[in-house]
């Protein structure tokens, strides 16, 4: 445990770091590496936080899953808008269709099973940036960081839904977190075959 957190906190200043180097990144060219050494990162605390506080506890899953399906849908509208790629387009409708659907699902659910739980309403600082790094790819690169995303994100709901899929005490959210873990795998390993299809 003492590892995953120490693995945790590293990943977390890795990041903050990345975030303050990229205004001045972008000045001199070298953005976009400093991009996907912020989107890495992100992906290593991300499985780190499902793995531990989301897998196993209502006040982890019910905000986790929430803000993988914001994340999800806001990347799924920047890829709609700038995107040429067919298999990329479809990629983020399908997305589009089964967040929204898993969303309405957690919203019904959610007060009755974690009535204390308060669903967020904006994204954190880490999928933001995610997006941000969405939003500033060239035309060259978009399909390529927002596949990679995709495989990254998708990894860590599955270890999210994963975990929390057997937790008897909230049958309705389990029982949520089991239906939607076909959804999330197709999602991933499409985008994982789009990926390496480039």
């Amino acid at each position: 445990m003492i590892k995953i957190i120490l693995a945790g906190a590293a990943c977390a200043a890795l990041l903050a770091a990345c975030n303050s180097e990229t205004a001045n990144d972008a000045a001199d060219g070298t953005g976009d590496a400093v991009n996907a050494t912020q989107d890495a990162a992100s992906g290593v605390v991300g499985q780190t936080s499902a793995a531990t506080i989301g897998a196993n506890t209502v006040a982890g899953f019910v905000p986790a899953m929430a803000m993988s399906d914001m994340y999800e849908l806001e990347a799924a509208k920047i890829a709609t808008a700038k995107s040429s790629n067919a298999k990329v387009k479809e990629l983020a409708g399908m997305i589009t269709t089964d967040h929204t659907a898993s969303t309405a699902r957690l919203k019904s659910i959610a007060p009755a099973e974690a009535p204390g739980v308060a669903l967020p309403t904006t994204l954190d600082e880490r999928r933001q940036g995610l997006l941000d790094n969405l939003n500033a790819a060239s035309t060259a690169d978009f399909d390529r960081v927002w596949l990679t995303q995709q495989v990254t994100a998708h990894n860590e709901a599955l270890t999210l839904l994963n975990g929390f899929k057997d937790h008897t005490e909230t049958p309705g959210l389990a029982g949520l977190a089991a239906e939607v873990i076909p959804k999330v795998t197709m999602h991933r390993d499409e985008s994982q075959k789009a990926l390496d299809a480039m």
